[in-house]
């Protein structure tokens, strides 16, 4: 953690968030229990994110030369935090809709943070079914029609119990209705016929291989969001503290 005010900052908002009990997140099948809770941002004086919000900026969506990561926010952000996800996760549910994600999307919306994710679907081996393949099929021909933020958010908003394995082609597409401009015959030809099967595949293997071992984990430049700073996360409050604490050198 870095010295200094900032350091100070982050050490007395974990800790406050630390008053609760720790729970815990998806664990891995690969790699078992993972840690778990649960901007207009103007940049601080030492350029790291602060938690307001400023103007917006365009964000783009594109999808990494490794073929796994889907990158969201402007190419010139200066931090990037990568997003390991099991669309079957409550804890990622949680994280995604109270507080933590929308603190994020503020800082991306921002333009000083880029958010990168990697799809896992360990979940469907661990507690059967197609689920979490099938989302993260769907999320994957959401960005070739660049919706891949607004429909992420719709599923996480409206995720299925975990052990229902909810995610069928139709509830997919319904949500799909929700995105203005995503519903057509070719995502919804992809969605039903898993046209994005091997990148499925190969989203899993590229979680597997990141050294998380669970979700949701998160990445500042590189590192790992761990130890007590980890339910800072889940705080809209907390995580720009958080992220600025690991982002640069």
């Amino acid at each position: 953690m870095r010295g200094g005010r900032l350091g100070r900052a982050v050490a007395i908002a974990a800790a406050s968030v630390l008053v609760g009990a720790l729970a815990t997140g998806c664990g891995s099948a690969a790699h078992g229990g993972g840690s778990d809770h649960r901007a207009d941002g103007a940049g601080g004086s030492d350029g790291k994110p602060s938690g307001r919000v400023s103007r917006a900026v365009k964000a783009t969506e594109s999808l990494a030369p490794d073929g796994t990561t889907v990158r969201v926010g402007s190419p010139q952000a200066k931090t990037v935090v990568h997003v390991y996800e099991d669309l079957r996760c409550p804890v990622c549910e949680d994280f995604e809709t109270r507080g933590g994600g929308e603190a994020l999307r503020d800082l991306v919306r921002s333009g000083q943070v880029r958010a990168e994710y990697t799809l896992a679907s360990f979940l469907d081996d661990k507690l059967g079914g197609q689920g979490s393949e099938k989302a993260a099929n769907a999320l994957r021909a959401a960005l070739e029609a660049g919706r891949f933020a607004e429909y992420h958010d719709v599923l996480f908003a409206h995720q299925p119990e975990e052990s229902v394995d909810g995610y069928t082609d139709a509830f997919l597409l319904e949500m799909a209705s929700r995105v203005k401009g995503l519903r057509g015959p070719e995502f919804d030809a992809a969605v039903k016929d898993m046209k994005y099967r091997g990148f499925v595949t190969a989203s899993e293997k590229a979680f597997e291989s990141s050294g998380a071992t669970g979700t949701p984990t998160l990445k500042v430049d590189g590192k790992t969001v761990d130890g007590q700073l980890y339910n800072g996360i889940f705080d809209k409050n907390t995580l720009p503290m958080v992220i600025g604490a690991l982002s640069g050198d």
